[in-house]
């Protein structure tokens, strides 16, 4: 699957649906980034059943604010609405396997839970 653009307009929209999206956090001058690309495009053609997007930092400084993206390539995964991983640096193809695949065997009642009782803690 191709990879599509996210910016502040669509974020929430993309990030809040159901299943797996997965976003990598760029600019256009950093050689990670460059050398990340083709790993992202080729993991995205193995999980068509995901979103996969990618956010120009330099384009979206806003939402890089918003996210506190302070270092790049970030790579953030959500599922159904939940951020699950929130990984700095060059990942290779197979530990971004590992983490979708982490991902899509979670029991999302369960982490829900989770987070409810964490929350509940702080109050």
């Amino acid at each position: 699957m191709a990879t599509i653009e996210i910016t502040g307009a669509n974020f929430q929209d993309t990030v809040q649906g159901d299943g797996i999206v997965v976003l990598d956090f760029w600019a256009e001058w950093c050689g990670p980034c460059k050398r990340f690309a083709p790993i992202f495009e080729q993991v995205s053609d193995e999980h068509p059943e995901a979103v996969f997007g990618k956010v120009d930092t330099e384009a979206n400084q806003e939402l890089s604010a918003a996210l506190q993206i302070q270092s790049i390539p970030t790579l953030m995964l959500f599922r159904d609405g939940v951020l699950l991983a929130r990984e700095s640096g060059l990942l290779p193809a197979k530990a971004l396997n590992e983490l979708i695949a982490k991902a899509e065997e979670l029991d999302m009642d369960e982490v829900r839970k989770q987070i409810e009782a964490e929350q509940a803690k702080e109050q």
